[in-house]
């Protein structure tokens, strides 16, 4: 039979030091474990703590479906809807936005983990972008949507091309998301600005693949 390796969420400081990316445990002892960052190969000490743990239901949205996993949470943390952690479910591990807190009482965005009796969460390690494309020049019937699966840290820049799934377009405008945390506004249409895929709820462009025809 194969042994499966404990795996952790820690910050590896070779590649990832302000964010958690998955290690494998490869020996234990008074609390200090050796640790292999899955990313780059890292092999570093991590300190783990001995601390009670909660068992909380996650609701995970993953383009359009749903489907329910469980965290395990130290007692005393605090969570908070933007919040972003690895959680480890039976397909995969994946990276998740908290979205939403549900309490006895109803929903909060912010609640100590006692508190919290399911924890609403959205996939953001790989996302599906909407992108609304407009040949240059032409009609508003020749307007046409595509869908494109993207990392969720893939960012898209007003005023610049990108090329996706055969697909060539030219970024006018992007409308974000409302859990999105960090930006202005809501709509980015200023040349420069720029967005991540997961905070990303539709991208308005100019399809570059038309102009050829629409010359004609």
């Amino acid at each position: 039979m194969t042994e499966t390796t404990e795996r952790v969420g820690v910050a590896c400081p070779s590649c990832s030091p302000d964010l958690e990316t998955v290690h494998e445990v490869l020996t234990t002892g008074g609390g200090a474990a050796t640790v292999r960052c899955t990313e780059c190969g890292h092999t570093h000490k991590h300190q783990l703590e001995s601390t009670t743990e909660y068992e909380r239901p996650v609701v995970v949205s993953q383009d359009g479906e749903s489907f329910t996993a469980t965290a395990d949470v130290p007692e005393g943390e605090r969570l908070a809807v933007g919040e972003e952690f690895l959680l480890d479910t039976e397909e995969a591990i994946m990276t998740v936005r908290i979205t939403s807190l549900e309490l006895a009482d109803g929903r909060v965005e912010s609640a100590p983990v006692e508190d919290v009796r399911t924890v609403w969460t959205r996939a953001v390690g790989n996302v599906t972008v909407d992108v609304t494309l407009h040949p240059e020049g032409g009609a508003h019937d020749e307007t046409r949507s595509e869908a494109f699966q993207v990392p969720g840290d893939y960012e898209f820049v007003v005023g610049e091309t990108d090329d996706l799934a055969g697909e060539e377009f030219t970024v006018e405008g992007i409308h974000l998301r409302d859990d999105a945390i960090g930006y202005d506004h809501t709509k980015l249409d200023h040349r420069g600005d720029a967005a991540v895929a997961k905070d990303v709820n539709r991208v308005y462009a100019r399809d570059e693949s038309s102009t050829a025809w629409s010359a004609w």
